[in-house]
């Protein structure tokens, strides 16, 4: 059974390691990085998966325009 709280369908895992095969979810990747940045990660490596594939890119964009906007103003 699903946990729609803490692991619903979208947010199962996303990728491989490449070498050991362990499974990576989205999180793992995100959690380094900060909120627009981690964000817009996650909608990438989801895409797909909860809305469609535009949506999902369209909302990472989003999330980068106002990364690029912050960093303008430095």
């Amino acid at each position: 059974m699903i946990d729609p709280i803490n692991s619903p369908a979208h947010y199962q895992s996303v990728c491989h390691c490449p070498n050991c095969g362990h499974a990576i979810e989205a999180i793992e990747i995100t959690e380094r990085h900060g909120f627009r940045i981690g964000n817009a990660l996650k909608y990438i490596l989801r895409a797909g998966r909860k809305d469609d594939r535009a949506t999902d890119l369209a909302k990472a964009r989003w999330y980068l325009d106002r990364e690029l906007a912050t960093e303008g103003r430095k």
